[in-house]
């Protein structure tokens, strides 16, 4: 095939606005099922059957940890002729796994060793199901979409996974009252189902041509460790991954003990803690959709480029957290939820910035690996979360036992969190401005 006729298909296979949201309904059915498994789930283990809340936590770290072979998923979907059948294939693996671990959580309640070995392969399995579908749809995402769509598409899909996190928690919620072991199994296998049918038939016929599809099987095959090497034998591609660990450990680690400082410090009660993350998560929203609009072409000549809402967000949320330092030492003399909501849109203005980025990134130099370099810094995005929700609880213990003080231990917390957030900035600074900064519109 030539180089032009190359071309010719590529321009053609350009994503519309219909085939972004399709795409992110896939994105909304994987939310739906992690969110059962990661929150309602872990409710029902801590609550209704009486267990630590370790176990809930350590079953999440598992799911984030076993993503470790996300950059593998990435090339194997890159070696075949379409990503489809990895994202299928990967959903229904999540639902298996999502279906599984619900019927664990209700064996627990019958014999405890049976159930948390079920949970442990389920977890297990989300894991994998994750990899495989969350690294192939990013992939086909970053090849579909032009330029001057990322930043609106990245949000619109994530958004759209908030949207099916808030459905499910809200339907499945109503229907699990009052709690039976026989509902969460039930509720459990229709949202698998659900979310195969709607994966599948969001995906039916949107990927590729049939001469696509021959351009891909021509391309000369690699072993995956030469690609891997290759990969990150670019400087932009290793210091793009260790700002995605940086700035994803900052943004998890403050998950766990935001609202137990707020409960403990300034003395909020439980439903005042809980409308503070939703203060916290407006935030978030404001700040991914202030990027999906100044991130377009026609904007960003006037308000910057992606790379600089990283750089800036990252800032941003340093002082941010510095400023829950100051609530912290000040001892509840603070505007708090006026601090979270700054938190929250410095958090979804560079985390958005970074999945639009990453898309970029992910195809500068072709050669058919965006899956490998999607997979590389979904992992270290993953690897992050888990550690990050560990290290931030287990740090706040540690501050806690030396500090007679729970404020100050609070506050060292929040300023180890904000170094890393201003870390996370330098290291985007060090990406080369020719492979971030998109091209300027005519």
């Amino acid at each position: 095939m030539s180089i032009a006729i190359a071309q010719a298909v590529t321009r053609h296979s350009t994503f519309g606005w219909l085939s972004i949201v399709r795409l992110g309904l896939v994105q909304a059915s994987i939310g739906a099922i992690v969110v059962m498994t990661t929150s309602t789930l872990n409710r029902i283990m801590v609550v209704e059957l009486a267990l630590p809340a370790s176990l809930p936590g350590l079953l999440v770290a598992i799911h984030y940890f076993v993503q470790v072979i996300r950059p593998r998923m990435g090339f194997e979907s890159d070696s075949g002729s379409k990503k489809t059948p990895w994202i299928i294939g990967g959903v229904a693996l999540l639902a298996l796994g999502g279906f599984g671990a619900a019927i664990a959580t209700t064996l627990m309640g019958v014999n405890l060793i049976i159930g948390i070995l079920a949970a442990i392969l389920a977890f297990f399995l989300i894991g994998i199901g994750v990899s495989m579908s969350g690294t192939s749809l990013l992939a086909l995402l970053a090849k579909g979409v032009s330029d001057d769509r990322r930043a609106a598409a990245a949000t619109t899909v994530w958004l759209m996974m908030i949207f099916g996190f808030a459905l499910t928690s809200g339907l499945a919620g109503k229907f699990l009252d009052p709690y039976a072991p026989e509902k969460v199994i039930l509720i459990s296998g229709i949202i698998s189902l659900v979310a195969i049918a709607l994966t599948s038939l969001a995906l039916y016929r949107l990927e590729g041509s049939d001469l696509e599809n021959k351009i891909s099987k021509t391309k000369e095959k690699i072993p995956f460790k030469i690609a891997l090497r290759e990969i990150l034998s670019d400087p932009d591609t290793k210091r793009f991954t260790i700002f995605i660990f940086l700035s994803m450990l900052a943004f998890s680690a403050q998950d766990l003990i935001l609202e137990p400082f707020a409960g403990i410090i300034f003395k909020y009660t439980l439903g005042e803690t809980t409308s503070l993350s939703g203060i916290q998560h407006s935030g978030v929203l404001t700040g991914m959709l202030l990027v999906a609009v100044c991130g377009s072409s026609r904007l960003r000549r006037y308000f910057g480029s992606l790379r600089s809402w990283m750089i800036y967000g990252c800032l941003a949320s340093a002082l941010a957290m510095f400023g829950l330092v100051m609530a912290g030492i000040l001892e509840g003399e603070w505007p708090l939820k006026l601090n979270v909501y700054v938190l929250g849109l410095a958090n979804g203005a560079f985390s958005i910035a970074a999945i639009a980025s990453m898309m970029r990134l992910a195809v500068v130099g072709g050669g058919g690996k965006e899956g490998v370099r999607i997979g590389l810094w979904g992992g270290a995005q993953a690897i992050a979360f888990g550690l990050g929700g560990l290290l931030g609880a287990g740090a706040s213990d540690l501050a806690r036992s030396i500090f007679t003080n729970p404020a100050w231990a609070y506050a060292s917390v929040f300023f180890i969190e904000a170094i890393l957030f201003v870390a996370s900035a330098y290291m985007a600074s060090l990406v080369e401005r020719k492979s971030t900064n998109e091209f300027k519109a005519g």
